[in-house]
């Protein structure tokens, strides 16, 4: 009778061990909420970094800062080639509405190209090493035509539509002078908004910045003499110049949004979701290209 007893004994302690380590493995996660709520001013710091496709999260993350009171300013941290054109535009969007009434400074790491500089024009001033990469002040549409492999392995496509511009990208049949000239309308309207917003976010003269729009690149330290940057320095000088804005006396204690916790499926379908974009034909990019 005492046997059970014992292994039973043993069953509780070994579940109530499993459920202690669960709620141990926790505790950095409800910290770092937890500390969210520390009183004192403080500098968000959210962080646009890769391909821009889905930038719900990151607005999310902005939106939050903002309507914090202790936060007293916001630093865009930018690693990104570009991206979809529509996703770039809402980030800087966001960061021009804000920054009326808390100030956003981008601090650029490594490169913030084409629809990543897009978005840090948004904000009232942006600061990038001297190293970083920065520009490619430009539009892109590609798609692949295999018309002459289809040819080879004996492969041809029946197609119906209801316009003859229905299947403009379509890689089954030749480009013809109506669809290139419907996609460089597109491009050229597109690229015309990005010249505007640049123009307007750095007050620069509306000619010289179609002078530098043609899709090159430039080093952080160019970009200065240029006026495509404010200053140079490192985040921890945007930080400051975050603080020195917001009219703060001290160097401000700097919080980042809440981490997420993905399942590996997640990482999967994510990935997936950004070669599905990357993939489909004639969406517009404001994407930096190294073979460009």
């Amino acid at each position: 009778m005492n046997k059970p007893t014992q292994t039973n004994r043993w069953v509780w302690i070994s579940l109530a061990a499993i459920f202690g380590l669960f709620f141990l493995s926790r505790i950095p996660y409800l910290t770092s909420s937890s500390a969210r709520l520390v009183s004192g001013d403080k500098v968000g710091i959210v962080k646009l970094e890769g391909p821009i496709f889905d930038v719900e999260e990151l607005l999310k993350d902005i939106d939050f800062f903002a309507e914090r009171s202790d936060v007293k300013a916001i630093v865009l941290r930018v690693n990104s080639p570009g991206g979809a054109v529509a996703p770039s535009q809402e980030v800087y969007e966001k960061l021009k509405s804000i920054s009326l009434e808390k100030p956003v400074v981008t601090s650029v790491g490594s490169l913030a190209a084409s629809g990543g500089f897009y978005a840090a024009v948004g904000s009232n001033k942006i600061v990038a090493n001297r190293g970083s990469i920065l520009g490619s002040i430009g539009v892109i549409v590609e798609y692949p035509v295999a018309v002459e492999l289809l040819k080879k392995i004996g492969l041809r496509f029946e197609t119906v539509t209801s316009g003859t511009a229905k299947d403009i990208g379509s890689p089954t049949r030749e480009v013809t002078r109506q669809d290139r000239e419907a996609l460089e309308s597109v491009v050229n309207n597109l690229h015309n908004q990005f010249v505007d917003a640049v123009s307007l976010g750095r007050s620069l003269d509306r000619d010289f910045v179609l002078s530098l729009a043609d899709g090159r690149v430039f080093t952080g330290e160019q970009s200065y003499e240029l006026g495509l940057v404010d200053t140079l320095g490192t985040l921890d000088d945007a930080v400051s110049l975050a603080g020195h804005l917001a009219s703060l006396e001290v160097i401000p204690e700097r919080i980042y949004p809440e981490k997420k916790r993905y399942r590996l499926l997640d990482y999967f379908f994510n990935e997936m979701e950004e070669r599905v974009y990357g993939y489909i034909h004639t969406l517009p990019l404001f994407l930096w290209k190294l073979e460009n």
